[in-house]
């Protein structure tokens, strides 16, 4: 599939903003069985940004920092909290991925929305997907990101490289998707995440 009809695939895959209501979400405990109730869900969006190289669409990701209170150290995209100013989930990513990554709003093109995710944080992440340019800079916030780094879209779009793994947590075992890369354990949330967009855009129909 070339280029242009990949990104042609997500724009008809991915969601407005305004559809997103009536789709379950994924969650953290898709793997683990029942779904305990969470009831004070605060809303959260991610940009997964996808940068336009001579060899492909590639992922930007982070390495969250060790003094963050929460998921610190983990692999993560760019997002956050919804703020009261932010218009709607666009928003939050692109505000976010502005003050993570120094991304400037200016060289994204959001593509549409993938299907809610519900962390064990009780928070509601909304994924924006964006087409960023080749052109853009990065520069990380030290006080939230410690580095950046790309992976091939494609990569994370294989099944074969979405795994299955476990711990034990608080006396219980817990299941999740992880998709290793190199030195980087892409896992929990954020390969969640990845997983249920390959789901809308290449399993579905």
């Amino acid at each position: 599939m070339s280029e242009a009809d990949l990104i042609a695939r997500l724009e008809r895959r991915l969601a407005p903003l305004d559809d997103l209501a009536g789709r379950p979400p994924f969650s953290d405990f898709d793997l683990s069985g029942e779904r305990p109730a969470q009831p004070s869900l605060r809303d959260a969006s991610v940009l997964v940004p996808l940068i336009t190289r001579e060899t492909g669409l590639s992922v930007l990701l982070t390495r969250r920092s060790a003094d963050m209170p929460t998921h610190s150290g983990q692999i993560a995209f760019p997002g956050g909290r919804r703020q009261d100013e932010d218009a709607d989930a666009i928003a939050t990513a692109l505000r976010e991925a502005r003050e993570e990554v120094g991304l400037d709003p200016a060289h994204v093109r959001v593509l549409g929305a993938s299907d809610p995710y519900e962390t064990v944080t009780q928070f509601r992440v909304t994924p924006i997907v964006g087409l960023v340019s080749h052109q853009a800079d990065f520069v990380a916030d030290p006080r939230e990101v410690d580095a950046i780094f790309e992976v091939p879209f494609a990569f994370f779009m294989d099944p074969a490289n979405h795994q299955r793994h476990s711990r034990d947590y608080n006396g219980q075992t817990r299941y999740y998707y992880a998709m290793p890369y190199g030195d980087h354990y892409v896992w929990g949330a954020t390969a969640g995440m990845l997983r249920a967009l390959y789901l809308r855009v290449f399993a579905e129909g």
